[in-house]
């Protein structure tokens, strides 16, 4: 059974995801973040002809969050097109962990209501962060 928490998150990355500029790929994806304040962040993918000069659909609503000056992660929905739920890609795997713990959840869904859950850390482990970047001796 899906939580209240867990349905709202699923409600907006659905409803954004319909605002997808995806003329490329087709592929249309929405996420939907709800910071440590409690407030609820989405973004969508945007596509460029210029294909690395895309947004996915996490940075667009981790954007977001940082923009309206929430800095942790409580909880991640990502909703996109296909008959199986959806991870988020290698490098937004990595934004997340930026701004969440490894405890946090990831609710990946489809559209035919097929529901996954993993956690930031089983989706990066090893994940790289600012421990690693301290130095020491020299």
């Amino acid at each position: 059974m899906i939580q209240d928490d867990e349905t709202e998150l699923l409600l907006r990355a659905r409803a954004v995801r319909e605002n997808a500029h995806a003329p490329y790929s087709g592929f249309r994806v929405g996420a939907a973040i709800r910071g440590c304040s409690g407030r609820i962040f989405v973004g969508c993918n945007v596509e460029n002809a210029s294909y690395p000069q895309g947004t996915c659909a996490e940075a667009g609503a981790l954007s977001a969050m940082v923009a309206a000056g929430d800095r942790r992660v409580g909880a991640v929905a990502v909703i996109a097109d296909g008959d199986i739920p959806v991870p988020p890609c290698g490098g937004c795997r990595q934004k997340l962990m930026e701004f969440g713990a490894g405890d946090v959840v990831v609710t990946m869904a489809a559209l035919n209501g097929e529901i996954s859950r993993m956690t930031l850390a089983e989706l990066l482990p090893g994940a790289f962060g600012a421990a690693n970047l301290s130095v020491t001796g020299t």
